[in-house]
């Protein structure tokens, strides 16, 4: 329903400071409402990527603590200060969300820092918690947020999500997972690695099921000898006895003492309620967009997990810096490439991934070549006495351009960015592996090597 009274006039509406906070210097002269309805700086900097991973970092040592025989050094996993970790990881982050909050606040007079729930009202018109906005220009970067599924009792039993799981004030003894993604086994990493016994339960035989199968079996492999996977499970029902939350797979019941729900994320489209702002949506909830991030609807764009299914930061800032440039510029229109988006899970071991997988490269029809190297089989490889990770490349079989690449294992998200480059600015396979140098014996000596398979 329209408001009664004129709404506040602004040139442009943010909804969202994650992406949506990265507003450009050439925009200094309009009037901006900035609209957050949760803690400022967004899903990365406060639950996500970034926390996440500075709680990745001591498991990885912890890991490798424990594992040190197979070098010849005697080294021992002594236990973690969780407390110690956590206030580690959030006394870095939590001033940063509130300097940022308070620079947008103070420090920059063009913009008018709104908290609450902005939901449409209009053509780009909004009321936040009862206070009417509107502008001819609006960004739609609002993110998303957990998806909770039904599950008998699980509203019940004080589960956790990506959002709260890593503030927890001990480190459990026993924690219980339901999900098979990325969050599922990064944070399935983290307690398992710090001292928590893991179960796992996941709908489908293999985690990470989206990566390619190869990698996916590894892995399932590979993280299955460290906490205890129930495959082809999910809880038919959860309850807490005291403080102890059971779960019921049939006429099993698993006792855990923290719960963690991980069966991925939702757009926040409904929160937002775009159907009322005119703008279309994909049956998954994301917000229709083009190349331009601009929506069907004029002077609408939206960018991050809001418009694409992604959920990667790097795209998140890159398509608002497409965004923010067209609609300051509608004679320049740019266009966000979707041509090579990377992706990493760090968890132990550590996956990256762009572009086909085998599967997808079979479906589309193109003749390919597989080139596939062990990291056993290179030089650094044998200093790391390494004998689960590889990396694995697919090759166009005429044109020798890069349809895809994927590496499981010890710096894989570092290790894929010559590919990633490779496939963005259209180099081949042959040139890459050919005409550069690689450091011998680097680690790096593993994607030359899987370039080289591919072409011979």
């Amino acid at each position: 329903m329209a408001p009664d009274t004129a709404p506040e006039e602004f040139d442009l509406i943010i909804i969202g400071s994650g992406s949506g906070n990265s507003i450009p210097e050439y925009l200094s002269d309009w009037n901006i409402a900035l609209v957050e309805r949760g803690t400022f700086g967004g899903t990365c900097l406060n639950v996500g990527c970034i926390p996440s991973k500075m709680f990745v970092l001591p498991a990885d040592h912890a890991l490798e603590a424990q594992h040190g025989a197979k070098l010849g050094i005697e080294t021992s996993f002594e236990g973690a200060d969780w407390r110690a970790i956590r206030d580690r990881v959030f006394g870095r982050i939590d001033p940063i969300a509130a300097g940022g909050k308070e620079y947008r606040a103070t420090g920059t007079p063009n913009v008018t820092l709104i908290s609450g729930t902005a939901r449409f009202v209009g053509d780009k018109t909004f009321d936040v918690d009862g206070r009417q906005i509107a502008a001819p220009k609006v960004l739609l970067a609002a993110g998303a947020r957990p998806v909770i599924p039904p599950i008998p009792g699980l509203a019940d039993v004080g589960f956790h999500t990506s959002d709260t799981v890593m503030r927890l004030d001990e480190l459990p003894p026993r924690l219980g997972i339901i999900g098979g993604g990325f969050i599922a086994v990064e944070m399935g990493h983290v307690f398992s690695g710090l001292g928590s016994d893991v179960t796992l339960f996941n709908r489908s035989g293999v985690l990470l099921r989206a990566q390619d199968h190869e990698v996916s079996e590894r892995f399932t492999d590979v993280f299955g000898s460290r906490v205890d996977l129930r495959l082809d499970q999910v809880p038919d029902s959860v309850e807490r006895r005291g403080d102890v939350i059971v779960m019921h797979v049939g006429n099993d019941e698993i006792e855990v003492d923290e719960l963690l729900v991980a069966t991925g994320r939702q757009p926040n489209s409904d929160l937002v309620d775009v159907e009322s702002g005119g703008i279309p949506t994909s049956a998954d909830g994301t917000v229709d967009v083009d190349l331009t991030m601009a929506t069907p609807v004029d002077g609408v764009w939206a960018v991050g997990d809001i418009s694409n299914s992604y959920q990667l930061k790097h795209l998140a800032n890159a398509e608002a810096k497409v965004a923010f440039w067209n609609m300051a510029h509608p004679d320049d229109q740019r266009e966000v490439s979707y041509r090579a988006v990377p992706s990493a899970v760090f968890s132990n071991p550590q996956v990256a991934t762009v572009g086909m997988t085998e599967t997808q490269a079979k479906e589309s029809g193109q003749p390919f070549r597989i080139g596939r190297r062990d990291y056993g089989g290179t030089a650094y490889g044998w200093a790391l006495e390494d004998d689960t990770s590889f990396a694995k490349v697919i090759v166009h079989a005429e044109t020798e351009l890069i349809l895809g690449a994927h590496i499981i294992g010890p710096q894989a998200a570092t290790l894929i960015q010559p590919l990633i480059q490779a496939m963005e600015l259209g180099q081949s396979a042959r040139t890459i592996s050919e005409d550069v140098f690689y450091i011998h014996p680097a680690l790096s000596e593993v994607v030359e090597n899987a370039l080289l398979e591919a072409l011979d």
